[in-house]
């Protein structure tokens, strides 16, 4: 394996990995945001209400 070989390898490695590590946090945002936004806005009375108990048992103000 030449030099020239080894270093198009480890770039490759490099901007795969970094990629799926964007991939990762778009997806986690993504995720968190709907399910933010689900419960927020759940019109489903128990869904609202286990949100909102969540949130006041870890002293996290919300409204």
């Amino acid at each position: 394996m030449s030099i020239s070989t080894a270093s198009q390898t480890s770039s490759n490695v490099s901007t795969q990995t970094q990629t799926q590590r964007l991939t990762a946090a778009v997806s986690a945002m993504i995720l968190g945001a709907f399910l933010v936004y689900f419960a927020g806005f759940s019109h489903i009375d128990a869904v609202h209400n286990a949100a909102h108990d969540t949130r006041h048992s870890s002293a996290f103000p919300c409204h």
